[in-house]
């Protein structure tokens, strides 16, 4: 199924309804949820999904899984998804928060073969099988690290909002302290209690994530120069530290 209101088909006596969908660049979806639990695989761009408790970035080729009922905001950069709405009763090993994951080879050719089954397909047939190893094939992936936290502290959380709008290498923690009205000290320590990190590896992690959707369109001198970084070479050491390689050979830009 292709281009069709998800709110039409949750209830439909399949345990997998894959559904395939075209973006425009640059479009946003506001805050929402399913009833079901939720695959969202970008088959081209790069996603940004956003919850109450974390920001995740999705590219090209990952996936990532929603629990059901959690309400999510999407922003969507040249980007055509394959989604797998899945009863939760079905997979009831599903993460408790949302979980990026690398799609491997079959699972990527499952889910292009998955989004033409009609939405009444047969399940004692071949598309029930598909639907079946296209739910194991999801419990054996492995989780990414492409999300930073936010803090259920009202001011704290604005900061991090703002932050990720605009991942200004120049803001630190005197900055974000005097904000705040409270020492640097203090500042920190507050932070670190809500995020379980410190402000400064907070704010480096959200300016990487901003890089992996820069990295679609710009080069890597290019990216390190809208994050404020003083040279490719420092950017391109902070990337490969951060997600273990470098960002000439990230495919995050496909």
């Amino acid at each position: 199924m292709r281009n069709v209101p998800v709110i039409d088909l949750e209830d439909l006596p399949r345990d997998v309804l894959p559904v395939g969908t075209d973006y425009p660049d640059g479009y946003e979806q506001a805050r929402h949820s399913h009833r079901r639990a939720q695959f969202l695989y970008a088959a081209t761009g790069v996603m940004e999904v956003d919850t109450a408790d974390g920001a995740w970035t999705v590219p090209t080729d990952r996936a990532v899984l929603i629990p059901p009922g959690e309400p999510h905001a999407v922003r969507y950069a040249g980007v055509s998804t394959r989604s797998l709405y899945i009863e939760p009763a079905a997979a009831p090993w599903w993460p408790a928060r949302c979980t990026v994951v690398e799609v491997t080879g079959l699972l990527r050719e499952l889910l292009l073969t998955a989004v033409d089954f009609p939405a009444d397909y047969d399940e004692a047939g071949r598309a029930g099988a598909v639907a079946a190893l296209l739910l194991h094939e999801i419990a054996a992936l492995a989780p990414l690290p492409l999300h930073v936290p936010l803090p259920a502290d009202p001011e704290l959380r604005a900061l991090c909002r703002e932050y990720l709008v605009e991942p200004e290498v120049a803001v630190d923690n005197a900055t974000w302290a005097r904000r705040c009205g409270r020492s640097e000290r203090a500042f920190t320590t507050r932070f670190r209690a809500a995020t379980g990190t410190s402000p400064a590896a907070w704010r480096r992690r959200a300016r990487l994530l901003a890089a992996v959707a820069l990295l679609r369109t710009f080069s890597v001198t290019a990216t390190a120069g809208r994050l404020g970084y003083s040279t490719p070479a420092a950017f391109t050491a902070a990337f490969t530290a951060e997600f273990g390689m470098p960002p000439s050979r990230a495919r995050w830009s496909a």
